[in-house]
């Protein structure tokens, strides 16, 4: 993310200038991992695929708040914001990646518009994690290293 669009989201209060928190960033990475794990083991239904999306989407999210520590900087309140960092990083399979800002939109309407997900967009998001997760992390801990 150039510079310019960071003292944008500065100035519109969506980001707050911190020091790198390493910790903080860890225990995103492994909070994530924890919560993709868990719904990782269970069967995508018509029943559980609001659910599922909803804790795939924040695990993805808190990954995207990971990244901007990372970088010295704290995400307020803007989803959107969290996921915009992660479209702009270089990963092997970095086009997968435009689908996040679709992700944040389904998740959006099943959290305030009372949707719900589907489970062949609760397969996707899942798939979006396995291909992705991994990869993302091992972007973030470069920065902690």
């Amino acid at each position: 993310m150039n510079k310019e669009k960071i003292i944008q989201l500065e100035a519109e209060g969506k980001l707050k200038k911190r020091f790198v928190d390493v910790h903080r960033i860890k225990s995103l990475i492994e909070s994530s991992r924890m919560a993709a794990g868990v719904v990782g083991k269970l069967e995508i239904t018509k029943e559980t695929a609001t659910t599922i999306f909803r804790e795939y989407y924040e695990s993805i999210r808190q990954l995207g708040d990971a990244k901007w520590w990372s970088l010295g900087y704290e995400v307020c309140g803007s989803h959107e914001v969290s996921m915009e960092i992660l479209i702009d990083m270089k990963i092997l399979e970095s086009r997968k990646t435009q689908s996040l800002d679709r992700f944040r939109r389904i998740r959006n309407n099943a959290n305030y518009r009372g949707y719900l997900v589907e489970p062949e967009e609760s397969k996707e998001i899942k798939e979006f994690w396995l291909s992705c997760g991994e990869s993302i992390i091992k972007e973030i801990k470069k920065s902690c290293d």
